[in-house]
């Protein structure tokens, strides 16, 4: 379960640091699809979650699970064949539907087989996952593209994904299947949503924000978010039911997962480009720079749940949040000149806090809910984790875009198509205009971080506030057990 976690993850950051690759090659896209390469995945991604977890609920997770892989498989496929950048647009959105369908069924399979107190510990390595994944991606992408091209980054999860379908359809366990129903109408408007919300974040710079496009954009996601909601409070059986929010646990959960990944998924962003860029760091040498940060977050998360028994999940969730923060921070004071070893003790940081905060507050949401729901349930944190991704990358490639562009020095100015033709055009220009050019990246990821580290403070505090009221206790205490007496036995059992 973990290794198909890691491969889906590994998707979404490792296309990072194909983007200098991409956008020298025949596709040639613009700065702003580029973000798009990115975050189509992650949209699809996060906003097929929930709905793919109640067909895991409906239908079985296993069967869901195999058929996401070979889904994942086919996408990826098409991206390695693509003749143009709307074909791979259109096959990155396949990869996100079948990563959709992977992640809820490995978290809901993985604890169906874990004694219930070592769910804490499971929830953790599982987290851990994720964020591992998100390293080896890094790792893989660059030995990838160090020796071939870009195609052969994404052909290679092809057959990674065939084996995993093979290995769970023999070793994954049948669970039950539970009268889950499907929304398509949520669904839809889910979809929409938050589509329209990324589409006014990605396209306000190219078209402006006061663009009819980007108000439309914006308009639509505060229609359809109010129509999603009152959807789901009159349907019987509402893809998510607002009324969850009520719980502190999974209104916290969502929100601290959210934010966590919106500083983790703004860093992957930014990373890839400052060390290749700005440090003249090979493909290679770029995957494995960004690998202790991997590694420290697989050594925190296991850990944070035994932390979380002992402190209190509030208190390990502040700190962790704390770490994010500080660490954005840090990262935003890099610089060409900045030794690698400096900008790994900030990488450290980062790792620490996502391997603290994040384990607490995804058991936060699991634990609120009744264990037939259990796949809705880490949906829902699945899909946190992948919108706040999606946001990440809109907000920062935004700043970073507008901001790069704004510093440019004249001569370089008419070619920012992209930052990567804007750099070939300075080094042709000389040293002087490339140092500048450089200078002027810099300077805007600076500005990105900073903006990210503010987001990611407000929604610390805001989540820190709304858990003053629960127990300090395990993480799944501050206000997910039921409140009345009269709730489903699988629900007092799941408490």
């Amino acid at each position: 379960m973990n290794a198909a976690v890691m491969t889906v993850q590994a998707m979404v950051s490792g296309v990072n640091l194909a983007l200098p690759q991409l956008s020298a090659s025949a596709l040639h896209p613009s700065a702003t699809q580029t973000v798009w390469i990115v975050d189509l995945y992650v949209l699809v991604f996060a906003a097929l979650l929930i709905p793919a977890g109640a067909l895991g609920d409906r239908w079985g997770r296993k069967p869901v699970l195999i058929t996401g892989l070979g889904v994942f498989a086919l996408g990826c496929l098409g991206c390695a064949l693509a003749p143009d950048v709307l074909v791979l647009l259109a096959c990155r959105a396949v990869s996100g539907l079948g990563a959709a369908l992977v992640m809820p069924a490995t978290l809901a399979l993985s604890l169906a087989v874990t004694p219930p107190a070592q769910r804490g510990k499971a929830v953790g390595a599982w987290s851990g996952a994720t964020g591992l994944g998100g390293m080896l991606g890094n790792v893989v992408a660059g030995g990838t593209l160090q020796f071939f091209s870009w195609p052969v980054f994404f052909a290679l999860f092809v057959p990674v994904a065939v084996v995993l379908a093979v290995l769970a359809a023999r070793y994954a366990p049948a669970t039950g299947r539970h009268a889950a129903r499907l929304d398509p109408v949520g669904t839809g408007l889910l979809v929409v949503t938050l589509t329209a919300l990324l589409f006014g974040l990605v396209e306000g710079r190219e078209m402006g924000w006061s663009s009819v496009p980007v108000l439309t954009g914006f308009a639509v996601t505060l229609l359809a978010g109010a129509a999603f909601v009152a959807h789901a409070l009159r349907a019987e059986a509402p893809l998510v039911d607002p009324r969850l929010f009520r719980l502190s646990a999974v209104r916290t959960g969502t929100l601290g997962v959210a934010a966590a990944f919106l500083g983790m998924f703004s860093l992957f962003y930014l990373n890839a480009q400052y060390l290749q860029y700005a440090k003249g760091f090979s493909a290679l040498a770029t995957g494995l720079a960004i690998l202790p940060q991997g590694l420290c977050m697989k050594f925190v998360s296991p850990r944070a749940a035994r932390l979380a028994g002992r402190w209190g999940a509030r208190q390990v969730v502040a700190l962790g949040m704390a770490f994010i923060v500080a660490g954005l921070l840090l990262l935003s004071l890099a610089t060409a000149r900045t030794p690698y070893w400096i900008y790994v003790i900030d990488l450290l940081v980062m790792a620490c806090g996502m391997g603290l905060a994040t384990p607490p507050l995804s058991s936060g949401i699991v634990g609120a809910l009744p264990k037939s729901r259990s796949g809705v349930g880490s949906a829902l944190n699945s899909t946190a984790r992948e919108l706040g991704s999606a946001i990440g990358v809109a907000v920062v490639g935004t700043v970073l875009t507008a901001g790069f562009t704004a510093r440019l020095a004249a001569p370089v100015a008419p070619h920012a198509h992209s930052v990567s033709d804007a750099m070939a055009a300075a080094e042709r220009l000389g040293a002087a205009q490339h140092a500048a050019t450089v200078t002027a990246f810099t300077d805007a990821m600076a500005l990105g971080y900073r903006v990210v580290a503010v987001i990611v403070a407000v929604a610390a505090v805001a989540v820190l506030l709304s858990r003053r009221g629960g127990a300090s206790g395990s993480a799944g205490d501050d206000g997910a057990r039921p409140a009345t007496g009269d709730a489903p036995r699988d629900e007092r059992e799941t408490a």
